[in-house]
């Protein structure tokens, strides 16, 4: 029969299975000494096993082999991606400055005729005295190369007559980018590749920064990392000296291809300083030697304090017919500085394209022709010829500027840029005298 249970009591079966009250709000848990047991694995600290010293070496062994590892691949990544990062983060190259020379003073010409203290010249003396001289020749040829050209078309005479042609340059720059080297042109024409040679032996590739077929000249770049130490501490940057010091009698040293091979040296004096080397829109003043050279021969000339005073080339003045003795005449080092200045910075050495000479005041009194540049000719498909400048045109202003000589002109030239226009003002012969003229010529150049 149902009854009624008690709501503030709970039942639960006893072992008769008779049900029994329990009290209110404990129905179906479990006692504490039940619940303790339970969870009593809650309640334990889990320490963990002590490592001992042979594991710890073990582990620190293994780190520093990874360790190792990972900075040699490191190491490998840095030296290959060294030169990547060097283009990427050298910049723009330094601008190369060429300082002018200036003109011997009448003083310092008294001083040169001035006659030399007598000396007494025997075996040791002679000894000591080519002993000083070949010190400074192999000091000097760190700052020699040799340039050679990779001609796109073998002609198999060239390996009769020695290989791919090549010429001795001097190094010229460092503009913080590459390593500068200044040598005649003739290394230019129908080549597809050059390379250069430097004092140790290195064999780098080098490419074309620049060249003036006008006055025979150009500039060849060797990047800076692919020169390494060893190769930085065999050569050096030439210094340019002063040509205008140089006289008549003084001795110098002639390096290069001057006897047909790249690493001749030679001893000579100033045999003669008295000419120049006319071109278009300008002349240079040549250095001639006592020194016998083959009839191309190229090479760098030195003074005894070993800098440069001349490039020996083979348009120099002096060169003979065939079976005439041949000497090594060098272009006068300062008269090229503005042009080297511009062929190192990758600029075009400004062209008009007039052959011409002074009108000296002898001429001026004789022939009544008015003082200038007097043309001789002009130059075929040239700046000056598509301006309408003719032979016997005298030219006496250039933009303004007076000229009175070739050399003033050439100046006054080398003051524009190529590509720019400029103002020649002259005189031409008419039937009723001369009159004046004045044309407008774009500047250009001539690389090629």
């Amino acid at each position: 029969m149902p009854y009624d249970e008690d709501p503030g009591m709970s039942r639960e079966q006893g072992s008769d299975g008779n049900e029994k009250p329990l009290p209110d709000g404990k129905e179906g848990e479990p006692e504490e000494s039940e619940r303790e047991e339970k969870y009593s694995f809650l309640q334990e600290t889990i320490k963990q096993k002590p490592i001992s010293r042979e594991k710890l070496i073990k582990q620190f062994v293994r780190i520093a082999i990874y360790g190792v590892i990972l900075g040699g691949f490191a190491c490998l990544g840095f030296f290959a991606l060294k030169p990547f990062a060097q283009n990427w983060f050298m910049g723009n190259p330094e601008t190369v400055t060429i300082p002018e020379d200036e003109e011997p003073s009448e003083d310092q010409d008294d001083a040169a005729e001035e006659e030399p203290v007598p000396q007494v010249l025997d075996e040791e003396s002679y000894e000591e005295l080519m002993e000083g001289m070949y010190a400074a020749a192999r000091e000097a040829q760190k700052g020699v190369a040799t340039v050679t050209a990779v001609l796109a078309e073998w002609d198999w005479s060239m390996e009769a007559a020695g290989g791919q042609p090549s010429v001795t340059g001097a190094v010229t720059a460092d503009n913080g980018q590459e390593l500068l080297i200044l040598a005649d042109n003739s290394v230019c024409s129908g080549a597809q590749a050059w390379t250069v040679t430097f004092s140790d032996g290195t064999v780098h590739d080098a490419a074309l920064k620049k060249q003036d077929a006008n006055i025979g000249l150009a500039i060849f770049s060797v990047p800076r990392t692919d020169i390494t130490d060893a190769t930085w501490n065999a050569v050096k940057v030439c210094n340019l000296g002063n040509s205008n010091m140089v006289r008549q009698g003084q001795p110098v040293i002639a390096l290069g291809n001057m006897f047909g091979y790249p690493d001749g040296i030679a001893y000579g004096v100033i045999s003669s300083r008295d000419y120049t080397e006319k071109f278009y829109d300008g002349e240079c003043g040549v250095l001639a030697t006592d020194i016998p050279a083959v009839s191309d021969g190229t090479g760098v000339l030195f003074n005894l304090d070993g800098e440069v005073v001349g490039m020996i080339s083979e348009t120099a003045s002096g060169r003979q017919d065939e079976g005439d003795t041949q000497t090594a005449n060098a272009y006068a080092i300062s008269d090229l500085k503005t042009m080297i200045e511009l062929l190192a910075n990758g600029d075009s050495i400004p062209y008009i394209g007039i052959y011409g000479t002074s009108v000296t005041s002898t001429v001026q009194d004789e022939q009544g022709i008015p003082s200038g540049l007097y043309v001789i000719e002009v130059d075929p498909d040239s700046p000056a010829m598509a301006a309408g400048i003719q032979n016997g045109d005298v030219i006496w202003e250039v933009n303004g500027g007076s000229v009175t000589s070739l050399a003033t002109y050439q100046k006054a030239l080398l003051d524009a840029a190529a590509g720019e226009t400029v103002t020649l003002r002259g005189k031409r012969l008419g039937s009723g005298g001369y009159v004046d003229i004045e044309f407008t010529v774009t500047v250009g150049s001539k690389e090629g």
